[in-house]
């Protein structure tokens, strides 16, 4: 069944579109699946061909039965409408068709296979070969569907060309038979009259029923659009009015109310939602309002008739956020800004302003981890002063902040990396701001326009997805692959702007995994792994709880030597108990040889700071069990006396001393407080880096003071009781023997 309305009305009509293309391919697909559907039954077995004709007979009914009941249109999610595959892109507007039609078919079945028609091109159009998922079996029901409705129509040609001036002739009637414009009113009047309060059954109903019949008259507009492409300008505009024109468009205007919302409806023309009337909330949607600062945009972004344009809309324009992202966003922007007013106070007036102290602490903890990344780096922020900055240009990168998250995907498990997307595209902006009229960020440029999750989230997504891929499973080995920390602590070092900007894909960090034969991934391309690899052995036992091992060796040699001299503190007992050095640092040192064990494996991925610390703390405890060894014998063999001893006692002495300074820094509150005050300074760099690694994750994690004592003062007790009791127990074994 192909369309020729146009060849009728519109002899020197330019060259068809895929949608007319899309309508004559119709009755040939229909004879072709028939042709089909006989090539089936003849090599199926006669039970699994009653199954199919018997599932395909469902789908048919149930697309024709269209349940009054529910939803927008009065109808369920069902049959063919119900079933649209994900895999067409504009798989909801060819929803809202068949749904559509569904609604319409009593009234005029001729009106709604239009409509399943229109449906039809629409998917030929999307998809010509039927390659996505499930698409071949909708267009098969469709037709189905469509020959059940030729099937009803009395007798008679079937003439394509009055396709237009019937769905316009339906769409006049179908609107007088509502009372469209009475309709409305009444529920305007009704919402401001406030009477509503004591039945607001009454309001819901009447919204229902004309958000039911103002989205069927938009659907009735967007295919009477469609059409009348595919025919010259001349004999579009002789067949539709300009009065008639005017009239659906103000109907489609009409209809933004429907466009769906989590909470607060931006996009809507007039609501039921009180939650809009709020001072706070006016407030908020009033402050991201676009501002003379702002460089104008371009004519070909829309903005919907329910508010004006604002920052949100310059960041889609600039760097191609998903329209759906920016709607979810500004709405949660929006919510964050009235949270934090309502929390200072009420607003009052008729055209409240938000506070902007509330701007500084939504941008304080939106950006937090930002500013802690540039300072941890260090990095000057995109901003020189904070403090200078205005409360618009806050707002301004709040947004952008919020919308990269939102389009992020699974990159969000890299909040450091979002954080380098943030400084450069922040960047970017800067440099647009400058300009009279915004255009698109060169970052963000594609084949296909602007598009910031194709240019630049797609990257790392597709990285990320190539590793996880290749565990095997999760068999393979730590070491083997790259996982989220390794991706993200890549952006712990200034090594990350080797990534450039817009991201250099030639970058090792950027290189796939090869496959090997079973799977596992190669080694040679891996790139910014963590200094971390897990390695299963018994030796964990010992490393990972090194500092309780040698705490209790060292208590137990200790009371050990105080036993066997009978509790008396003479020369000999002291020199004695100064053979807890050599302990100490010899534990020291086996712990820096489990550290280059336990780091195989990735020695060729690691950070360079990591593995430098690990082989520069083997060298140290190497040459100082060597050092501290010798001097300790030869003290032995001269007696205390001797100048061997008081060298010894003054390195003693001195580590002891410099390890006890360095402890309190890194343990006491107060303390720590000071050295990351201090980090700046080489020396404080190098102690902290000897001492540990200095990671991005956990270095601000510190208890207050009072619990740090109670934390200190509860171990103390336990500790005397214990090895009060272990020396009197050995004391009391001496005594015996």
């Amino acid at each position: 069944s192909s369309s020729a309305h146009a060849q009728t009305l519109a002899p020197d009509r330019p060259p068809p579109s895929l949608a007319s293309s899309a309508r004559r391919q119709l009755g040939r697909s229909c004879g072709a699946a028939s042709e089909s559907a006989r090539a089936c039954r003849s090599s199926r077995g006669p039970g699994e061909m009653a199954r199919a004709e018997a599932n395909w007979e469902r789908l048919v009914r149930a697309a024709l039965r269209g349940d009054r009941m529910g939803g927008v249109y009065g109808v369920p999610a069902s049959g063919i409408a119900g079933n649209v595959p994900s895999s067409l892109g504009n798989n909801t507007h060819i929803d809202e068709v068949l749904r559509a039609a569904d609604e319409i078919q009593d009234e005029d079945p001729t009106v709604a296979r239009i409509l399943c028609e229109h449906a039809y091109a629409l998917a030929q159009n999307l998809d010509p070969n039927s390659e996505g998922r499930g698409v071949l079996q909708f267009k098969t029901g469709l037709m189905s569907v469509i020959r059940q409705k030729l099937a009803k129509r009395e007798g008679g040609a079937i003439d394509r060309s009055q396709d237009i001036a019937k769905l316009q002739e339906f769409y006049k009637l179908y609107r007088e038979r509502h009372k469209v414009d009475e309709l409305c009113d009444d529920e305007m009047k009704l919402r401001e009259s406030g009477v509503f309060s004591g039945n607001l059954g009454e309001l819901e109903r009447k919204t229902l029923k004309r958000k039911k019949v103002l989205a069927t008259l938009k659907v009735l507009w967007s295919v009477i659009e469609d059409i009348t492409k595919e025919i010259s300008p001349e004999d579009a505009a002789n067949l539709i009015s300009e009065e008639m024109k005017k009239v659906m468009q103000k109907d489609a205007a009409r209809t933004e109310d429907v466009v769906a919302y989590n909470i607060i409806p931006l996009d809507s023309l007039s609501t039921t939602n009180l939650i809009v009337t709020f001072p706070e909330v006016r407030a908020a949607i009033s402050s991201l309002q676009y501002h003379r600062d702002l460089p104008r945009l371009p004519n070909t972004i829309s903005v919907p008739d329910a508010r004006n344009s604002d920052m949100l809309d310059l960041l889609h324009c600039v760097f191609g956020f998903q329209k759906d992202n920016v709607s979810n966003q500004r709405e949660h922007i929006v919510h964050l800004l009235a949270n934090e007013q309502s929390r200072l106070g009420k607003l009052s007036g008729n055209e409240p302003k938000i506070d902007e102290g509330a701007v500084h602490v939504v941008f304080s903890k939106s950006l937090d981890n930002y500013i802690k990344w540039c300072n941890y780096l260090p990095l000057r922020p995109v901003w020189n002063n904070i403090e200078s900055l205005t409360k618009e240009k806050k707002l301004l990168y709040v947004c952008l902040y919020y919308l990269i998250w939102g389009e992020a995907a699974n990159v969000r498990f890299l909040p450091e990396g979002l954080c380098y997307i943030f400084h450069h595209l922040a960047r970017e902006l800067e440099v647009i701001m400058q300009k009279q009229t915004a255009e698109p960020a060169g970052s963000c440029i594609s084949n296909d326009g602007v598009s910031f999750l194709d240019q630049v989230i797609y990257p790392l997504y597709e990285i990320v997805a190539a590793e996880a891929g290749n565990n095997d499973n999760g068999r393979a080995a730590h070491s083997a692959w790259r996982n989220y920390d390794d991706f993200n602590e890549f952006f712990w070092s200034e090594k990350c702007f080797q990534l450039g900007w817009p991201w250099k894909l030639s970058n090792p960090f950027f290189s796939k995994p090869s496959r090997k034969e079973q799977g596992l991934i190669s080694r040679n391309h891996h790139y910014g792994k963590t200094s971390f690899v897990e390695h299963r052995t018994f030796l964990h036992l010992y490393h990972s709880f090194h500092r309780l091992w040698m705490f209790l060796l060292l208590m137990f040699q200790g009371l050990t030597i105080i036993a066997f001299n009978n509790g008396s503190f003479d020369t000999n007992t002291v020199l004695e108990l100064l053979s807890l050095g050599p302990t100490y640092i010899i534990m020291e040192f086996i712990e820096s040889v489990l550290d280059i064990l336990m780091m195989y494996g990735a020695y060729s991925t690691s950070r360079g700071s990591a593995i430098t610390r690990v082989i520069w703390r083997f060298c140290w405890f190497t040459a100082s069990s060597l050092v501290i060894c010798y001097l300790y014998i030869k003290a032995l063999q001269d007696g205390v006396q001797s100048a061997p001893f008081k060298i010894y006692v003054v390195v003693i002495s001195a580590y002891a001393g410099f390890q006890i300074i360095i402890s309190l820094l890194m343990s006491v509150p107060c303390c720590r407080g000071f050295t990351n005050a201090c980090y700046s300074w080489s020396f404080v760099r190098l102690a902290k880096w000897m001492h540990q690694e200095h990671n991005y994750v956990g270095r601000g994690l510190h208890e207050r003071p009072l619990d740090y004592i109670k934390y200190v003062a509860f171990w103390l007790v336990i500790f005397a009781a214990k090895f009060s009791f272990t020396y009197f127990l050995q004391e009391s074994i001496v005594y015996l023997f």
